[in-house]
């Protein structure tokens, strides 16, 4: 791994908790820490669940213990964003990676944490699914809101929202 150039950094914003879609910016962020690049990547919304525990999250009230029923969390359990097919698409998509030698989502946040990308978890989304700090696997290095967000990056030289 090459030195990481202060002047260029990198922050994607994960809003999708679609499989295809969480893929690609895993391979934007590790192909950029591998080039030496600082990365955060930002969770919101949805794309928290890259970061959730496979556990059930109760929530608080009940539209959020309705909500956590239905939006199960783990990188190994994202539908893919066409084609899901009730299931069945994903399932599928991991065979087609895994002959063609791509990690899978829970291998790609492995090799992101090991190469030291950041990965922040919003807390306006966190508080408003009902989720708790122990519903996130190890590795989330903050919890923070847009200002920290936009305050990395305005330090960005690049930043993609997916």
């Amino acid at each position: 791994m090459t030195e990481a150039d202060p002047t260029k950094k990198m922050n994607i914003i994960v809003f999708s908790g679609d499989m295809d879609k969480v893929l690609a910016a895993f391979i934007l962020a590790t192909t950029a820490a591998s080039m030496g690049l600082p990365v955060n990547m930002f969770f919101t919304f949805w794309g928290l669940n890259v970061l959730r525990k496979k556990s059930f999250t109760a929530g608080r009230t009940f539209l959020q213990k309705i909500m956590n029923i239905i939006n199960r969390g783990g990188a190994s359990r994202l539908p893919l964003s066409r084609f899901n097919f009730f299931g069945l698409g994903p399932a599928m998509m991991k065979v087609m990676m895994k002959k063609s030698r791509v990690p899978s989502i829970p291998e790609l946040v492995r090799t992101a944490k090991n190469l030291g990308v950041t990965f922040t978890a919003c807390t306006t989304t966190f508080n408003v699914m009902g989720f708790k700090k122990e519903d996130f696997i190890d590795g989330v290095d903050a919890f923070s809101g847009a200002a920290t967000y936009l305050d990395e990056a305005l330090e960005a030289r690049t930043s993609y929202f997916i």
